[in-house]
Formats: C-alpha cells, structure tokens, sequence
C-alpha cells in the first residue's frame, strides 16, 4: 500500500496555539502556533512559529528543524549559544537542556521522534 503524499501549510491544517509552561519561561511572552502533519507512534512534524522570548528547554527526544524565517538563538547548558537563522538546519538529541530565545519571530519547520 503506497501512503499518500501530505502536505502541510498554514493554510491547509488548523494551528494550535500555546505558550511555554510558566516555570520554564525566563522572558517575554512568546506566543506559539504549530501546524502539525503528523502525530503517531512517535513520530510528530510540521511547522511551528514563535514569537519573540526565552524559555527553558530540555529534551527527551530526537528532533531535527530547518529554520524557514526569523532569528533564534539556543544556548545549551554549559552556555554555548548558537545563532540559528532562515536557512539553518540542526538536531536537538535527547538529553540537550539550556533556553531557546527567539529574538525575531521564528518558523521552523520540525521532526520528532520519541
């Protein structure tokens, strides 16, 4: 069985809306909105924007993003920051903790893999 080609833009799935949970923001209030594609047996993706602020973030899983627009910075927790801008690729492995810090709305496209 061939499984169908899906595609994914802001126009054509529902965005869920939310904020960091409140004790890992450090400052702002940033506003997220994800468009999600996919969501089972432990694997999400999709598109995801944020407006600008700093949260605590740590992982427990794989997740690979390309940064479509916008300016980030993600400093892990020995404090080495990285400037991630449109066009940038990377991967957050399990086990990475520090603050991700959106300094111009941010859109990402994403693929977890728990």
């Amino acid at each position: 069985m061939t499984t169908p080609l899906l595609r994914v833009t802001t126009t054509t799935v529902p965005p869920e809306v939310s904020r960091p949970d409140p004790a890992k923001l450090v400052a702002g209030d940033p506003v997220h909105t994800t468009w999600n594609l996919e969501d089972r047996d432990g694997l999400y993706c999709g598109i995801w924007e944020s407006t600008p602020g700093i949260w605590r973030i740590s992982y427990d899983e794989w997740e690979y993003c390309r940064i479509l627009s916008g300016v980030s910075v993600i400093t892990d927790a020995d404090g080495t920051a990285t400037t991630l801008r449109a066009g940038d690729s990377f991967v957050l492995a399990p086990g990475f903790s520090g603050t991700w810090e959106v300094v111009e709305t941010t859109r990402k496209d994403y693929v977890i893999r728990v």
